[in-house]
């Protein structure tokens, strides 16, 4: 089975000047707004490292649901931020990190347990299998 998904970005301008779009196959977003000063400078719109994060914390959130469910528990609720880390070296940028955080109230389970199996899904999520970075996790059962 393979499923393909697609997002696009429109982009006019030089890196400074310049503006862009992002458009998702789905239409979640839809041209948003996107460019050098929302990706370096803290002004509002996207900027790929926040869509990075979002995609990595949703589908580690899903591979974790699927994990518990083989271990026959159930999450009443799992929270994940992803914090993606973009750095300028002598090669140029790269991402070499990604931390998750998690806060998890998942019943009937123990602490190790719950991290074990969060661990399981930090390393087989498909998103941090394409990551080529130092992907870190701190979780927490409430």
């Amino acid at each position: 089975m393979a499923i393909k998904r697609s997002g696009s970005a429109l982009w006019s301008g030089g890196l400074k000047d310049g503006k862009g779009s992002i458009t998702t196959e789905s239409g979640a977003l839809k041209d948003y707004p996107y460019g050098f000063s929302s990706r370096f400078e803290g002004v509002a719109g996207t900027n790929p490292e926040e869509l990075i994060g979002a995609a990595h914390a949703g589908c580690f959130t899903m591979a974790l649901s699927l994990i518990l469910g083989d271990a026959g528990l159930k999450a009443e609720r799992m929270e994940t931020k992803a914090v993606v880390s973009l750095e300028k070296g002598d090669a140029g940028y790269s991402i070499p990190a990604v931390h998750l955080t998690l806060r998890a109230k998942v019943p009937g389970t123990d602490e190790k347990t719950f991290l074990d199996l969060a661990q399981k899904a930090k390393a087989n999520c498909p998103v941090s299998k394409l990551l080529n970075a130092d992907i870190t996790l701190d979780a927490s059962l409430e």
